[in-house]
C-alpha cells in the first residue's frame, strides 16, 4: 500500500518578475510525497495563481482527497481530478518517481543518462527597457540562439525597436525570436500589430489576444502573417472533444503545453496526438515549477524528441529552489551527472 501526504511550499523570486498580468514576487506550489515499502516518490503540483483552471477554493480539499485515495487505479484517480491538472502533474510524477530506481528519474533516458542536451529559449522578463536590453545581451552572450521576449506590459513601440536592435545585430539565421503577448493585444489592433512584428523575421507570437475569444482567434490565424502560438487558449479545455472542437475551430500554427496547466502527461500527450493530426506544431514549457517540476516536465520533452527549441525554465529565478543537477549551457539544458539533489521540505 502507498502513503501519501502533502506539502505546500511558497517560492520566492530573485527579482520581482514582470508580466502582463502584473508582477510575480512569490510562487505557492505543493509538493505530493509517496511511500511504499521504504521507497519514495515526489511530484510538484504547480498550482499557479491566476491562470491555472484549478485555482479554486476547493485544492487543498482535493489534494487530501488525492493522500487518502492514492491506491485507486491510476485512470480512477485521473478521471476524478480532470478539472485539477496540476495534480494530475504531481500524481504521474510522484508514481513514476516512486516507481523507477531512482526517485528522481522519472522518464529513464540519454538526458538524465549521457547528458544529452535540449535546446531552449532564453526567456526576457518584461520591465523598464534597460533591464529588457540587459537581459537580451546576458542571454547572446550566454549562446543562446532562441530567445523569447514577453511583450505587452510597456509601449509597444518600445518593444518593437528592442527586437529590431536584435535583429540589426542578429538574423534570423543566426537568432530565432519569439514573443509572448500574454493575451496583451485587443481584437481590433491585434492584426497591425502583428503586420508590424512580422517585418522582423520573427518565428511566432503567443496569445496575441486573450483566451477565450474563439471566433476572433479563428480569423486571426487566418489571415496573420506571423505564426500564432496558443498557450492560453489551452486552459480548461478537459475533454477530447473539446479539445478536438477547439483546434479544428481556430486552426492556429503552433500550440505550447504546460504539463502543470494542461493535464499533465497523459492532456500533454493528448494535445500532441490532436494537433499532430491536424498539421499543428507544439512545443513544451515549464510554468514557474521548482526544480522537481521542471526535472520531470524536462525528462517528459526529451523523450518526446521535438526538435524545436523547447521552452523550460532554468531553475534559476528562484532564492529558495532545490539544489539539482538541472543546468544551462550553450542556450541548452542539461542534466549534469556530477551534480546531486538536495530536496529537503
Amino acid at each position: 500500500m502507498i502513503k501519501a501526504t502533502c506539502k505546500k511550499y511558497i517560492l520566492n523570486f530573485k527579482q520581482a518578475s514582470g508580466t502582463s498580468r502584473g508582477v510575480l514576487k512569490t510562487k505557492e506550489t505543493w509538493f505530493l510525497l509517496l511511500e511504499k515499502d521504504s521507497k519514495q516518490g515526489f511530484g510538484e503540483c504547480g498550482l499557479f495563481r491566476g491562470l491555472s483552471a484549478d485555482d479554486r477554493v476547493d485544492y487543498e480539499d482535493k489534494l487530501q482527497w488525492l493522500c487518502n485515495n492514492i491506491n485507486l487505479d491510476l485512470n480512477v484517480l485521473l478521471e476524478e481530478l480532470i478539472e485539477f491538472p496540476s495534480i494530475q502533474f504531481g500524481l504521474e510524477t510522484a508514481l513514476q518517481s516512486l516507481r523507477n530506481t531512482m526517485p528522481f528519474e522519472i522518464f529513464p533516458s540519454e538526458f538524465t543518462t549521457k547528458e544529452a542536451p535540449i535546446p531552449i529559449n532564453g526567456l526576457i522578463w518584461m520591465g523598464s527597457e534597460s533591464f529588457m536590453k540587459q537581459q537580451i545581451k546576458d542571454k547572446i552572450d550566454a549562446g543562446f540562439t532562441c530567445i523569447k521576449m514577453k511583450i505587452g506590459a510597456i509601449d509597444f513601440q518600445t518593444e518593437v525597436n528592442l527586437l529590431k536592435s536584435i535583429r540589426k545585430q542578429f538574423s534570423s539565421k543566426d537568432i530565432e525570436l519569439r514573443v509572448d503577448a500574454n493575451g496583451a493585444f485587443t481584437k481590433e489592433d491585434a492584426f497591425e500589430k502583428l503586420k508590424v512584428l512580422s517585418d522582423l523575421d520573427l518565428h511566432s507570437i503567443e496569445q496575441p489576444i486573450k483566451q477565450g475569444q474563439i471566433e476572433d482567434m479563428a480569423q486571426l490565424c487566418e489571415v496573420t502573417p506571423l505564426p500564432i502560438a496558443l498557450d492560453e487558449e489551452l486552459i480548461g479545455v478537459f475533454s477530447r472533444t473539446d479539445k478536438v472542437k477547439l483546434l479544428q475551430t481556430i486552426k492556429p500554427q503552433y500550440i505550447i503545453l504546460k504539463p502543470s496547466l494542461v493535464g499533465g502527461f497523459q492532456g500533454s500527450d493528448l494535445w500532441i496526438d490532436i494537433a499532430e493530426k491536424h498539421n499543428i506544431g507544439w512545443w513544451i514549457t515549464s510554468a514557474l515549477e521548482s526544480n522537481i517540476g521542471l526535472n520531470a516536465i524536462a525528462q517528459y520533452t526529451y523523450v518526446k524528441q521535438n526538435p524545436l527549441p523547447q521552452g523550460l525554465g532554468t531553475g534559476g529565478l528562484f532564492t529558495n529552489n532545490f539544489e539539482s543537477p538541472l543546468e544551462v549551457e550553450h542556450g541548452s539544458l542539461k542534466y549534469n551527472l556530477k551534480l546531486n539533489w538536495n530536496f529537503n521540505i
